[in-house]
């Protein structure tokens, strides 16, 4: 008896639908066909086992199952449930006429109990895509999966609550969420709060204005100058996320197996932290079997580098091509997987081994040429794709100690929100550009025009630091966004002057 069902699998953030196809005829074998991978092959062992544990076997007869389309890979343990299903009704043991109906997913213990799966929102979505009844899958992932409207999300914790509901017609709880009123909800709440933070008023300018058009910004500065401190802080000023954007960020996220129980969907803007021992794999993601990076992960949300120059360099190398294009591709001999990550790189670094400045008052010194060895691991390519280079110096006593409470997050976070608004109304017609950080070439000389005294002082500032013509557009980026907090719609010589003092960097002389 020949029994179909269906199943999917994950490849990048999207889901493909895998017809399950089991043969039960005379004879003796199991026989398991369509590119299943080591995980997939080992699932006789605990199907074998639940079956027994929940009142059935596995049938004395030839199995064939065939994995269809047969020639793409599948991977992972989540076929078991499929699989069991498929068994069971082939061989008769129950009956389920709406078999055909439902998408399911899970991975069985070998007492029949189900442990939660991977991609569990791209299988939801291609679900209701392609017409299915309903997803049955595990409890854990049942809240993620019911984010997705006009389709049937039962959250089961054994097997043989999925074989009652088909062959005894006992009912599943279905999973209902309110997406949207969940998301709402969430969206106010941030971890970390600006307030918390004494002094470094310029500082917090400069992450206003990285948060304003989404440019990427590097901190240099001593140890405990507050660098790590105000990274954190960053997301709480970045323009609450949007319904789209946040299931975007919750499918690479559901992908990677890293979405929390009772979370659903992410409202919260994410933020990445990875140690500087990554490797490039890690970063961008790939490997045997692909993975979204820390890069992808941080979609929509910001990625930290703590310690940039301790990063090794072919790491940090491969990230110059995603800073561009906001999407990374993987390529292998017979796939091709792209994943988005258009995230605001935030990086800090000391400006020396020392970690302080040349001063003859810091507690250790580094010369010149030791300053100049150390900067050398971060290449210029890569910092020139930084839009923003700051300075940040120790917090002294008196601002440590006074009562005066900082500016709060929700206060800048209604000013970036207002930028960020123009910048959507600005780019409304362009499919890829949303916000000034994003501007082509094209665009920046349609938005971004000067009169004639701001070209001159540009144009200082260009042969005295010896700029680069990539250097160029991030200064009249900067400009256009801090235009854009102060609702002028011309970048006048002020924003221009104030956007070439956050290229520390690239200034004569910084190095002492």
């Amino acid at each position: 008896m020949l029994t179909k069902v269906y199943g999917s699998a994950v490849f990048g953030v999207e889901a493909t639908t895998i017809t399950v196809e089991v043969n039960s005829a005379t004879g003796i074998g199991y026989h398991l066909v369509g590119l299943p991978d080591k995980a997939i092959s080992e699932s006789s062992y605990r199907i074998a086992a639940a079956l027994s544990n929940v009142g059935y076997k596995m049938p004395g007869k030839k199995l064939i199952i065939n994995l269809s389309p047969a020639d793409l890979r599948k991977e992972g343990s989540a076929y078991d449930l499929p699989l069991a299903m498929g068994i069971l009704v082939s061989s008769n043991q129950i009956k389920a006429d709406d078999l055909d109906k439902y998408i399911i997913m899970g991975e069985l213990s070998l007492d029949g109990t189900l442990q939660p799966i991977k991609g569990a929102l791209p299988i939801s979505i291609k679900a209701r895509q392609e017409g299915f009844k309903g997803f049955i899958l595990p409890t854990q992932n049942a809240r993620e999966a019911a984010i997705v409207n006009d389709v049937k999300v039962y959250g089961v914790n054994n097997i043989s609550q999925v074989i009652d509901f088909f062959d005894k017609g006992q009912e599943l709880e279905e999973t209902i969420v309110d997406t949207r009123d969940e998301f709402f909800q969430a969206l106010e709440h941030p971890e970390f709060d600006f307030a918390d933070v004494k002094g470094q008023e310029s500082i917090k300018r400069c992450m206003e204005i990285a948060a304003a058009g989404g440019h990427n910004i590097i901190l240099i500065g001593p140890p405990g100058a507050g660098k790590t401190m105000l990274a954190k802080r960053l997301p709480s000023i970045l323009p609450p996320m949007t319904l789209q954007e946040a299931l975007e960020t919750t499918k690479i996220h559901s992908v990677a197996g890293r979405t929390l129980e009772k979370a659903g969907l992410m409202a919260q803007r994410p933020f990445r932290s990875p140690h500087h021992t990554i490797s490039d794999v890690a970063l961008v993601g790939g490997g045997a079997y692909p993975q979204p990076g820390e890069i992808s992960l941080s979609h929509n949300g910001v990625l930290f580098l703590d310690e940039l120059p301790e990063f090794k360099r072919g790491v940090l190398e491969v990230m110059r091509q995603p800073l561009e294009d906001r999407e990374v591709t993987i390529s292998r001999a017979k796939f091709t997987i792209t994943y988005p990550s258009s995230f605001m790189l935030v990086a800090s670094m000391n400006p020396s081994p020392s970690g302080y400045f040349n001063d003859p008052s810091a507690p250790v010194q580094s010369s010149p040429a030791e300053m100049q060895r150390y900067l050398s691991k971060v290449s210029g390519p890569l910092l020139d794709r930084i839009d923003i280079h700051i300075e940040v110096t120790p917090v002294p006593f008196e601002k440590l100690t006074e009562e005066r409470t900082a500016e709060k997050s929700t206060v800048i976070r209604e000013r970036v929100t207002a930028a960020r608004n123009v910048q959507t109304e600005r780019f409304r017609e362009s499919e890829k550009t949303h916000y000034n950080a994003q501007m082509g070439s094209k665009e920046i000389r349609q938005h971004c025009a000067l009169d004639d005294a701001s070209k001159q002082l540009l144009k200082q500032a260009m042969e005295r630091l010896n700029l680069s013509a990539r250097a160029y557009d991030r200064i009249l980026k900067v400009s256009r966004t801090i235009a854009d907090l102060e609702a002028s719609e011309q970048v006048t010589g002020t924003h221009i002057a104030e956007a070439i003092q956050y290229r520390s960097l690239d200034r004569d002389g910084w190095l002492g």
